[in-house]
């Protein structure tokens, strides 16, 4: 019994040290903790919401919110929520391929490419955002309201709607080849049902021509007079 304990015990390590490993070396950043209440037949039952924010500052990053009824719970869980939601983020040197606004909820926000040199202009939500993925040059600006969660995901779908130049150039060559490609298959196939039309109406003539002529030369029987009484 004691050297199966000890064998499941082991499979657990290495089953956790296996993840660790496999697991990118990510940051995590907390951007807010709140703490919420809600009202029981009891009283007041206290916990806490984190926004957390991890990347690797070389393309990737993900958000995540844990609550629980501990601060360091509610933040592991929101750093394991935000690993399962990492994107890849496209840039271009050290800053975003283009300008993109964003809105979620009452938050707008700015994203705008910036020269080298530059810096991180922005707030402490979408720094926390754009400084773990990797962007070292750009210029923000968030309008409206300035709730940090809801800064925080305007940041994050913006930065999840970027698109490389190189990448947009490819698919949409792509697509102008496909829609090349469906033209000259349809006008293919257009030919091929008026040729089809033509060769019916031709064998349609030759029948009626060859029906034509079998009833002129067809012999034509002979009238016979009336019988009269």
């Amino acid at each position: 019994m004691a050297m199966q304990r000890d064998r499941d015990r082991d499979r657990d390590r290495n089953r956790d040290s296996g993840s660790e490993e496999d697991e990118l070396p990510l940051t995590e950043r907390v951007v807010k903790i709140s703490r919420v209440a809600k009202v029981v037949k009891g009283g007041r039952h206290l916990s806490f919401n984190a926004v957390v924010v991890v990347g690797d500052m070389d393309g990737h990053v993900g958000i995540g919110m844990g609550k629980a009824d501990a601060v360091p719970d509610a933040v592991r869980k929101g750093a394991t929520a935000a690993r399962k939601n990492i994107i890849e983020v496209p840039r271009q040197g050290s800053t975003i391929p283009h300008e993109i606004s964003e809105k979620y909820i009452g938050s707008v926000v700015m994203l705008k490419p910036a020269q080298p040199g530059t810096g991180v202009i922005a707030g402490a939500s979408v720094r926390a955002v754009v400084e773990l993925a990797g962007i070292q040059d750009i210029v923000t600006k968030v309008r409206r309201s300035t709730n940090p969660v809801n800064v925080v995901k305007a940041t994050f779908n913006g930065l999840q709607q970027l698109k490389a130049y190189d990448q947009e150039f490819a698919n949409r060559k792509n697509l102008y080849e496909y829609g090349r490609q469906r033209e000259r298959e349809r006008a293919e196939r257009q030919q091929q049902r008026q040729a089809r039309r033509a060769a019916q109406q031709a064998a349609a003539a030759q029948r009626q021509a060859a029906a034509a002529s079998a009833a002129q030369s067809a012999p034509t029987a002979p009238t016979v007079p009336p019988a009269t009484t």
